[in-house]
């Protein structure tokens, strides 16, 4: 579809106003639209899930679009889809829409991206040897929410999990804080039981990320476990391992569902890992076994 001859630059239009809804929960729900932010998220959109995005708007004027790195995003778009429409927008609509669109800005099908990631997810339960599953509990932070999708994408992870109450995965800043990575792993969400149920489906040990354990699950260092599993030929299995809230962890109870407790030893004085981090360092690990 080539781009809109019409410049949008009215920022109180009813137009740029729905648009700008959807950096909300309530106008996403309402709406079945998302909102995609910034040239690398836009890019990486286009690139994998453009059956999902409806619209595009990119940063210009009169006579044309604002930088070459836009208009090559503009171009992919229109060479992805005949279905996708590009509008060109001046700063202060996109600005007005999102102070962190950086020139650009996508919508995107709600339904149609949760459709492709349970296809994928469904795909990926036909491994042979396993899934690999990075799983979040009750995570709050956008930004956080982000990085560790990020993290299990380029852990090679197979579905990322968001159980119980998580942030909304939809949220403009955990889409951009993953830089593309909500395009290229299936992410769900659910209970904390039904996700335990469907790990014993899978046939999966769920690992638990947790520095202190409990009373029945102590805790086992990490490189102590992917020892023990190199020494067993365990290389290129399936696994689930289970990361707790920014702040306060995961709960005994939930600890206590989970088939072992590793943690990640420190060998300098921090006392701990954001959760980031240490969700970059054991699913890194565990992808070097293979």
């Amino acid at each position: 579809m080539p781009i809109n001859a019409q410049l949008l630059d009215n920022p109180k239009s009813d137009r740029v106003r729905r648009i700008a809804d959807l950096t909300r929960t309530k106008g996403r729900r309402k709406s079945g639209r998302f909102l995609v932010e910034g040239p690398q998220s836009v890019r990486e959109a286009i690139r994998y899930a453009s059956d999902v995005i409806t619209d595009i708007y990119v940063a210009g004027d009169e006579e044309g679009i604002d930088s070459d790195v836009l208009a090559d995003i503009a171009q992919r778009a229109i060479d992805a889809s005949a279905d996708l429409y590009v509008h060109t927008a001046t700063r202060e609509v996109i600005d007005h829409i999102s102070p962190d669109a950086q020139g650009i800005i996508a919508v995107g099908d709600t339904d149609k991206l949760r459709a492709g990631m349970d296809a994928k997810v469904e795909n990926a339960a036909g491994r042979p040897k396993g899934m690999r599953v990075a799983a979040f509990w009750q995570v709050r932070d956008p930004g956080n929410a982000g990085t560790v999708i990020r993290a299990a994408d380029a852990a090679g992870c197979d579905v990322v999990v968001f159980v119980d109450d998580c942030v909304d995965m939809l949220n403009p800043k955990v889409i951009r804080s993953t830089t593309g990575s909500l395009f290229h792993i299936p992410v769900i969400t659910m209970g904390t039981r039904e996700f335990f149920d469907w790990m014993g489906q899978q046939g999966l040990d769920v690992w638990a990320a947790d520095v202190y354990g409990t009373r029945k699950r102590k805790p086992e260092r990490l490189p102590d476990v992917l020892d023990a599993m190199r020494e067993e030929g365990r290389r290129g299995e399936g696994y689930a391992v289970l990361f707790g809230n920014e702040a306060r962890g995961l709960n005994a109870k939930t600890i206590e569902q989970c088939q072992r407790v590793v943690t990640i030893p420190l060998y300098g004085k921090a006392e701990s890992l954001n959760l980031a981090t240490s969700a970059a360092v054991i699913l890194m690990s565990l992808a070097f076994l293979r």
